[in-house]
């Protein structure tokens, strides 16, 4: 399992949360759902760049 850096911050009424080691972004009303759907867009992306190898 790797570990990436999430970064997070608030714009307006949402937090964006940001994987800049993969460059995934992603946002939610909380911290956490924020961190939770990048946690998915990331994985999600990854598996599709290793299918594309």
């Amino acid at each position: 399992m790797e570990l990436y850096t999430a970064i997070v911050h608030k714009e307006d009424n949402l937090y964006v949360a940001e994987c800049s080691e993969v460059g995934t972004v992603s946002q939610g009303h909380t911290i956490e759902e924020s961190i939770a759907n990048l946690k998915e867009a990331t994985e999600l992306y990854l598996e599709e760049f290793l299918e594309n190898l």
